[in-house]
């Protein structure tokens, strides 16, 4: 981490867990473990249907609530789907967008990616841009070029620095999520500095400095000081530790320190 230019977040990501009611009540135990967090922001990023009850819960404290999704148009016949527009009136600061599952179940392409970055910038909401190989294209050598593939489509809905402000990007290794394996904090870190580097050719040093970069996939009370160490990781996206409040306290204090 480098307080010094970026913010540190810790974000989690619910999936699809909790009911509004078990939601609240999470939230009303994370509370008074991680809402006093001097260094780092946290953020809750829940199922639509949770999206309610946590900006309620979590009214009183520097808890930011965030969604998982959003659709890249504003309004329209969409059944099912939820807007940027939507979000932001329920009081949701930040969406996660182009997660792994989310390419992988419901086939989102990179162009879509980057056009639900521009909804979200629209929107007026900070976008969590999600980046990462397979197993696969790990062990083929290709990681940096998936990796630059996906970010400089996210570039595309990015045209200005005043919008890069708003964006974070995570770095989810896809063989990470969920499987108990992380990347080192070494491979994190080479994945995260690359991100950035891009980010510089693009948008110039100062600009490239200022951007956070998460790193995500199985970080967890165990590893979490370890991978929030190296330089170019800003924070995290967490998982099914974040369901958990001892853990996800765990991990926001090692953010903290």
């Amino acid at each position: 981490m480098n307080r010094r230019y970026r913010k540190t977040i810790i974000a989690g990501n619910w999936k699809m867990n909790k009911t509004p009611t078990e939601a609240r009540a999470l939230a009303e135990t994370l509370k008074t473990r991680v809402a006093r967090c001097k260094w780092c922001e946290v953020v809750l990023c829940v199922p639509f249907t949770d999206i309610v009850s946590l900006t309620r819960a979590t009214k009183d404290c520097r808890i930011s609530v965030g969604a998982q999704n959003l659709h890249q148009e504003e309004s329209g016949a969409y059944t099912g789907e939820v807007s940027g527009k939507m979000l932001k009136d329920a009081g949701v600061k930040y969406v996660i967008i182009g997660h792994s599952e989310r390419r992988q179940y419901a086939g989102e392409s990179n162009e879509l990616v980057a056009r639900k970055v521009k909804a979200a910038l629209t929107a007026g909401l900070r976008a969590i841009v999600c980046v990462g190989e397979t197993l696969k294209e790990r062990d083929m050598g290709v990681t940096n070029e998936v990796v630059a593939l996906q970010v400089r489509s996210a570039f595309d809905s990015i045209p200005t620095t005043d919008e890069l402000k708003k964006i974070v990007f995570a770095y989810e290794p896809v063989w990470a999520i969920g499987t108990g394996r992380n990347a080192t904090p070494e491979q994190a870190a080479e994945v995260c500095t690359y991100i950035r580097t891009l980010i510089r050719k693009k948008y110039g040093a100062r600009a490239a400095r200022a951007v956070t970069i998460q790193y995500g996939g199985s970080m967890n009370a165990d590893n979490a000081r370890e991978l929030l160490a190296q330089l170019d990781v800003d924070g995290g996206l967490i998982g099914g530790a974040s369901l958990d409040p001892d853990s996800f306290a765990a991990i926001v204090q090692a953010a903290n320190q």
